[in-house]
């Protein structure tokens, strides 16, 4: 009886033994949380686009935009301007975030336009129309500026593409990935192209990052 004790112990340390070994592997796979530059190669890269793909394009687009003399116009009315997803398409092999392109650009061209431009929230017309329909019924009163106003229309809408092309290195596995971003402000009512800007990439690497 004894002898039967003395294994049951013995299999139950062993049992916790393993499993203390067990969650020593697991903790130790793990790395502290480290910032890195967005605007930076970060330590996980992949031919996808990325940070600092995304920070610097936004930032080259919102500069060129606002040196385009048939957008900002001096001695003119500010134009009204709508930069959204709503016409950017991917046409990419990959998963791309379109928001994260657009909403980027728009709030670093707001900030740096100092009202040179006026950007239309269309993103959020269902928030202004709520509003609207509860002043209406004399559920809220105006805000400070007077009566609810029509909404306004707009002069330039961002459209564009996101594009790539993919080749893959059957004997070592590496793979390229070319991109291509195309940008463009069409006019209201005519359609003309007012502005376009494209942006290039090619990266290459033997790739196992998942794009999410």
């Amino acid at each position: 009886m004894l002898k039967h004790d003395l294994a049951a112990i013995a299999l139950m340390l062993g049992i916790v033994a393993g499993c203390t070994e067990t969650v020593r592997i697991k903790e130790s796979r793990g790395r502290p949380t480290q910032y890195e530059d967005p605007g930076s190669p970060g330590r996980v890269r992949g031919v996808g686009l990325e940070s600092q793909d995304v920070v610097s394009m936004t930032d080259a687009m919102a500069r060129d935009i606002l040196a385009n003399p048939k957008v900002v116009g001096v001695g003119k009315a500010p134009a009204r301007v709508v930069i959204d997803a709503e016409y950017l398409k991917n046409e990419s092999s990959s998963v791309n975030n379109k928001n994260i392109l657009t909403e980027r650009l728009r709030t670093d061209l707001n900030r740096a336009a100092d009202g040179r431009l006026v950007f239309l929230a269309r993103h959020h017309a269902e928030m202004v129309e709520q509003e609207s329909d509860l002043e209406k019924q004399e559920v809220v009163t105006p805000g400070t500026k007077g009566p609810t106003q029509q909404p306004r229309g707009w002069d330039y809408r961002l459209g564009g593409k996101i594009m790539s092309l993919d080749s893959t290195n059957r004997a070592t596995g590496e793979k390229a990935k070319y991109h291509l971003i195309i940008f463009e402000l069409i006019e209201r009512g005519t359609g003309i192209i007012v502005w376009s800007q494209k942006y290039e990439i090619l990266k290459s690497a033997i790739d196992d990052v998942v794009y999410q």
